[in-house]
């Protein structure tokens, strides 16, 4: 019989020799003198795939048993088939009883030296059977096996696991932290319009582009999270102007005064469209802002100041960092760009634009408009350009809806146009755009409120909260807590229970917003999941010991199956998070959550543990499911809860 087993699909990350690419010698110092004599010191770097074997000896995976599989696989395969090129060692996660990985080489190895001369093998099985004599002897291993067509079957070594998992614990999870090749990454995620309220649809943006973030900071990539705020336009001519009119003295004027920021760019918005007087003024104030026209700088600032503030206070509430580089920081950097595009002869005149031609897409990339203002592309290809040259960045990650495909895989076929980007797509540098489906009502539509406006994340997270700390209540918390633990509590949940029940689908899918099933205690939740958190944190309290002097005086032992199970799936963290990383998607983590808790909840059922003669080895067996649920959660952006 064939074993069932699923694949991890590893990406491989590549290591950065520098490879000077002279695209922006085109540069004319003569019109843009500052852009040119700094683009000379620029150079982007191409990196090639080495082996896993190179890689692993490179960069130890300390903690990734897929890694250290493929390091002892490679050996055997090159003991195998010595001399031959390009075989990398298939190694995949069990999910039958066959074993704990397996080794799938055989059968493609087979189609590549069968009908050779001096082959000796007589099929893909014997293939197996070589491959598993050759491979080395290893601590980790316990036991191996060939089924099927050369299926190499690997069962781990139960001391091993435990000694592993005990040794997590004393280093710390951060030894358990995937090792990619690459240093600095971009992410650029949220990225609101200035002078509008953050919506729903913000929400997905928000946190998918926060937890992708976080996975790579873990992984000891420098993270640049980057808010690239829409506060550069033609509808700052409108708001300027109609600031200018309710407000003479308007350097005096503050967000109380103007009020709701939203309301207050509806009745520009209203006026504009039709008062032909003030719309003329409107345009003209474009002019203006644009040219640097200093009173119209502070008004735009002062907007934009307000802004910043209410999305600042949304940002705290859901505990995400970014830094601010809008539309207006690229604003300068855009005819030094465009310029070197077109001296590339990349850029070509169609009815009155400026335009780069994409092969197979029937609509050019429109640069400059045919009246000669800029737009999305300009400022998309001029931040990209910047993010390579000057932020040094060599995976730049886009994180929009789906709606946005096209845009910005244009930007990127233009991008390797010009030279920007390796032609091979495994290299560096290169950017992902990561889209996202809607977020929708029960009625199956997009998600709104009963007056058909779209609903503020702020007033979402109100309502989660609110919902939360009512629960809480009806199971009498609020009369053997604080109020300031309700409090935290309530929003904890709240919080982490809209946040997972978004990131728990496949980012490419729409989902429908149901406050009552993402508050549910029950089923694959936030909350089902912090309070299995909070269950484990009660057992070790209620057992009396103290867990940092186990960690250096006790020992864990796997003799239970479901003591292994649980124990094989903490160890599976690393290339968890590894996957979840080079995918670029954050339900491998949290599916991997849930899963760890179901094997914790059979592992507690049917394994006693206070006042069992294993109580030391169960109690850190507890304690390594609680660090490790600890940090799945923080990379998922959630609190955990320690008492419920």
């Amino acid at each position: 019989m064939i074993p069932s087993c699923l694949t991890l699909q590893l990406t491989p990350f590549f290591p950065s020799p520098l490879l000077p690419v002279n695209r922006l010698s085109l540069l004319s110092s003569s019109t843009f003198p500052a852009f040119a004599a700094k683009s000379r010191r620029l150079a982007f770097a191409a990196t090639k795939a080495p082996s896993i074997s190179t890689m692993a000896a490179e960069q130890e995976n300390v903690g990734n048993l897929k890694r250290k599989l493929a390091k002892l696989f490679q050996l055997s395969l090159d003991a195998t088939v010595p001399g031959e090129p390009d075989i990398e060692p298939q190694v995949a996660a069990c999910t039958a009883k066959f074993g704990d990985y397996q080794c799938n080489n055989a059968m493609g190895l087979w189609s590549k030296i069968k009908g050779r001369p001096g082959i000796e093998f007589r099929g893909p099985p014997a293939v197996g059977q070589a491959i598993m004599k050759n491979l080395p002897q290893s601590e980790m291993i316990e036991s191996c096996s060939v089924a099927g067509p050369g299926f190499v079957n690997v069962v781990l070594s139960k001391n091993w696991m435990a000694q592993n998992i005990q040794k997590m614990l004393v280093d710390g999870i951060e030894t358990w932290a995937p090792k990619l090749s690459i240093k600095r990454a971009v992410v650029d995620f949220s990225s609101p319009n200035i002078a509008k309220e953050m919506h729903v649809g913000h929400l997905r943006s928000t946190i998918i582009g926060d937890t992708l973030a976080s996975m790579l900071e873990f992984s000891n990539v420098e993270v640049l999270r980057r808010n690239h705020v829409g506060d550069w336009g033609t509808q700052f001519g409108m708001l300027i102007e109609f600031l200018f009119e309710k407000f003479p003295n308007f350097e005096d004027v503050n967000e109380t005064a103007i009020g709701d920021l939203q309301a207050f760019y509806k009745e520009s918005k209203q006026r504009f469209d039709v008062d032909a007087e003030f719309k003329d003024r409107a345009q003209k104030a474009v002019v203006r802002l644009q040219s640097g026209e200093q009173m119209y700088r502070k008004a735009w600032a002062q907007i934009c100041e307000i802004s910043r503030r209410e999305f600042d206070q949304v940002y705290q509430r859901l505990g995400v960092h970014l830094e601010e580089k809008g539309e207006s920081f690229y604003n300068p950097h855009i005819p030094g760009v465009i310029e070197a595009l077109t001296n590339q002869g990349l850029v070509e005149e169609s009815k009155g634009a400026r335009v780069i031609f994409i092969e197979g897409i029937n609509i050019p990339l429109i640069v400059v408009k045919s009246d000669g203002g800029y737009n999305y592309a300009s400022t998309d290809m001029t931040a990209l350009w910047y993010r390579l040259n000057e932020e040094k960045a060599e995976w730049i990650i886009y994180v929009t809806d789906v709606g946005q495909q096209q845009h910005f895989d244009m930007v990127f076929k233009a991008a390797k146009r010009a030279g920007w980007f390796p032609a091979d797509d495994r290299q560096y540098p290169k950017a992902s755009h990561v889209g996202f489906g809607l977020v929708l009502g029960e009625d199956g539509k997009r998600f709104r409120t009963r007056s058909t406006e779209v609903v503020r994340l702020a007033d979402l997270l109100d309502e989660a909260k609110t919902r939360s700390k009512a629960a809480l209540i009806e199971r009498g918390k609020a009369a053997e807590w604080t109020e300031e633990e309700l409090e935290q509590t309530a929003e904890a949940v709240g919080y982490g229970a809209v946040k997972y029940a978004d990131l728990k689908n496949n980012r490419l899918t729409n989902y429908t917003f149901d406050f009552d099933q993402m508050l549910n205690d029950k089923g694959n939740t936030a909350v089902y999941l912090l309070y299995a958190h909070a269950r484990i944190c009660s057992i070790i309290r209620k057992s009396g010991k103290d867990t940092e002097e186990l960690k250096k005086t006790g020992k864990i032992l796997l003799d239970h199956a479901d003591e292994r199970v649980l124990g094989l799936h903490l160890l599976q963290f690393a290339e968890v998070v590894e996957e979840a990383c080079t995918n670029l998607l954050p339900n491998v983590l949290c599916e991997y959550l849930y899963n760890l808790s179901e094997n914790f909840t059979r592992f507690y059922s049917n394994c006693q543990v206070v006042g069992s003669a294993e109580e030391t080895s169960r109690l850190l067996l507890c304690e390594a499911t609680a660090v490790v649920m600890r940090k799945c959660f923080f990379l998922l952006g959630i609190k955990p809860v320690y008492k419920i």
